[in-house]
């Protein structure tokens, strides 16, 4: 079993910014791929970062050159720092995994944590 917990949500003023942690616990021998996704009240879920064997990273068109990806191995831990936050980055900030347990490969979402850009 795998889980995954996120933090570093919370209220920041337009230009400011944030960085989310997601901790994933529980039986792993190895998370190869790791992203960020976000829902905006009345969207669709959609892509922000994703990380694939710990050092090929792709990211959404809007948030390129703003947000970063990173992930801290020996914690099994993902972290986004955003930068030059904007009221359109207003979401729910989903953490995703394949993680290898027990000899399968699950994929598990985090919780959510809420972002809010606003002045």
């Amino acid at each position: 079993q795998v889980q995954l917990g996120e933090s570093g949500g919370g209220l920041v003023q337009p230009g400011g910014s944030l960085r989310l942690s997601c901790a994933a616990s529980g039986s792993i021998s190895s998370i190869p791929n790791m992203g960020w996704y976000r829902q905006a009240p009345g969207k669709q879920r959609e892509l922000v970062a994703i990380m694939v064997g710990g050092s090929i990273t792709n990211y959404a068109d809007s948030v390129k050159g703003r947000f970063a990806i990173s992930r801290d191995n020996a914690k099994n831990t993902m972290y986004l720092q955003m930068n030059s936050l904007k009221p359109e980055d207003t979401a729910v900030y989903y953490c995703r995994a394949v993680a290898k347990s027990d000899n399968k490969y699950l994929e598990v979402w985090g919780q959510g944590t809420l972002v809010t850009v606003s002045s």
